[in-house]
């Protein structure tokens, strides 16, 4: 087996910099409309414009597309800062979710950080508000890449 080439910071930062823009075009995710806001080496906020289709009942959105957004913003959190050369495959290993409130025929946005990185593990924090900054979910995720 033929050992990998290392990448260049150069090629690494063009990986990371990719990352919002791939992440979007997965058939999941582009389908929700999610949009980044933000994507910072280890902070990201992502933005999930209202729909009703999205919703329970047309004013509030389904727990699960929340959890989508969670999950995705911690994600891409992770990807934010990723040495790429410890690998490219990756999924979530568990995620917590506590729903706290609820966005009301409003944009959900998700600010996600990564607060540890291990050898193929990163944990982050995620925090879900309404578009005038009130808490509708707290989510922690340990995401693994290889």
């Amino acid at each position: 087996m033929s050992e990998r080439k290392e990448l260049t910071e150069e090629e690494q930062e063009a990986h990371r910099a990719a990352v919002p823009t791939f992440m979007l075009k997965t058939p999941y995710l582009a389908g929700l409309g999610l949009l980044f806001e933000r994507y910072d080496p280890d902070e990201v906020t992502m933005r999930l414009p209202f729909r009703e289709d999205l919703t329970n009942d047309g004013v509030y959105y389904h727990g699960g597309v929340i959890a989508a957004v969670l999950d995705t913003a911690g994600a891409a959190a992770t990807w934010s800062n990723h040495d790429f050369n410890k690998g490219m495959r990756a999924s979530t290993v568990s995620m917590a979710v506590q729903y706290c409130g609820a966005a009301k025929r409003s944009d959900l946005l998700c600010h996600a950080r990564a607060v540890r990185r291990g050898k193929e593990l990163t944990f982050t924090e995620m925090t879900a508000t309404d578009a005038d900054g009130n808490v509708v979910a707290h989510a922690v995720q340990t995401y693994r890449i290889v």
